[in-house]
């Protein structure tokens, strides 16, 4: 094996690619800002017991962990951005009232949890810390959606889901945890016949309503159906009314709402309200391009439990589902000391435009650039330099 083989799921950006997730980071950063979300940078490593506090076992073993040199203290790579970002807002920000944080940076996985995916992820996200109402979880899903539509993304599927649902349905009976997660993985797989063996010796209307659960998907309507299927209670009534709100008001001309109240990915982590938004790729397939929801618990464990809702998204990612970018507009330049040369290119350069130089005795090589002009000797005023269209 080669030296330089790297491994596997990690991969090196090229220019063109690394150009598009450059200009894509520092869009959605910009979109993130224009509603009011401020910058944060946590570092890439931690100590092992903070990065993975309250985390669960799945994060944990996404992590890379390693030993610190100077203090012999283990250390983690991050795997995810959330509970770091949890971890400021309690801790460093320690806001009474409302706050918008945004964030971006690589994040490392021991493994992939689906083919091709990269170990590597380029992780966008944002999230709202304080405020426990409907109106922060349609700010996100909003967010989320301007950010896939400015790096070019149409046609938006919101799937949406809810944990309290299953917690409704549950909440007469008291079960063993390893049942409660048995349950929780069967619905999650539309596992129709475990779920039937799984239910054996429950509640007859425990039993209906869990058996109802894995057929509860499709559009907004299915909302109606689980009121009528399912039997009432007051946090399953609660439940659907804000996912009725929700689906309501984030509908759009370019955005299809669908709902599966038996979608349980993350249920350990998520408190409430749930969604992932889809769109075509290239190969015609759905992708999956954003997710998140609603997390009340994530600060609990550093001693400041606060509402929080967010999403987060892969820059990687997006930039697969969406068409390239054209090539920057640019001015090649002959590589010289003529007198006013230099000053020239320096003050086209300082003007906002990008001037390439031919190095003596090269052709122009860079791929990354779309040269429509060139600068040439001006023949009105010697010593004067002008720019001509190609």
């Amino acid at each position: 094996m080669s030296a330089w083989v790297l491994p596997d799921h990690i991969a090196d950006v090229l220019p063109s690619e690394a150009r598009h997730i450059e200009e894509l980071r520092r869009g959605l950063l910009d979109t993130a800002r224009g509603y009011g979300y401020e910058l944060v940078m946590p570092p890439m490593v931690e100590h092992l017991d903070s990065l993975l506090t309250g985390t669960g076992e799945a994060l944990d073993l996404m992590t890379f962990k390693l030993v610190d040199q100077l203090s012999g203290r283990s250390l983690g790579l991050r795997a995810d951005s959330t509970p770091q970002v949890a971890r400021i807002d309690a801790h460093l920000l320690n806001r009474r009232g409302v706050a918008r944080l945004s964030y971006c940076g690589p994040v490392v996985h021991t493994r992939v949890d689906r083919p091709l995916a990269s170990r590597e992820p380029l992780q966008f996200g944002a999230e709202i810390y304080g405020h426990a109402g409907l109106e922060a979880d349609l700010e996100v899903l909003e967010l989320a959606q301007a950010c896939l539509r400015h790096a070019g993304v149409r046609r938006l599927q919101l799937d949406l889901a809810d944990v309290r649902v299953i917690d409704a349905v549950l909440s007469p009976v008291p079960l063993p945890a390893d049942t409660v997660r048995a349950i929780h993985v069967a619905l999650a797989g539309k596992d129709v016949p475990g779920l039937s063996e799984l239910t054996k010796g429950l509640p007859d209307a425990v039993c209906n309503d869990l058996m109802s659960l894995p057929g509860l998907f499709g559009d907004a309507s299915v909302i109606s159906r689980a009121r009528s299927l399912l039997t009432p209670s007051a946090a399953l009534t609660l439940a659907l009314d804000d996912l009725q709100w929700l689906a309501d008001h984030a509908a759009g001309d370019d955005v299809v709402v669908s709902v599966d109240l038996a979608d349980l990915r993350g249920y350990a982590y998520y408190t409430g309200m749930r969604f992932a938004v889809f769109a075509q790729g290239p190969q015609g397939a759905a992708m999956e391009l954003a997710r998140g929801g609603r997390y009340d618990e994530v600060g609990a464990v550093f001693g400041r439990k606060r509402p929080a809702v967010g999403f987060s998204l892969d820059l990687k990612e997006l930039v697969g589902a969406v068409e390239p970018r054209p090539l920057v507009a640019a001015i090649r330049s002959p590589w010289g000391m003529e007198p006013g040369l230099r000053e020239t290119v320096a003050e086209l350069r300082a003007q906002g435009h990008t001037v390439v130089c031919a190095l003596p005795g090269h052709d122009h090589e860079v791929n990354e650039f779309h040269c429509d002009r060139e600068l040439v000797p001006d023949p009105a005023r010697a010593g004067a330099w002008t720019v001509k269209s190609l």
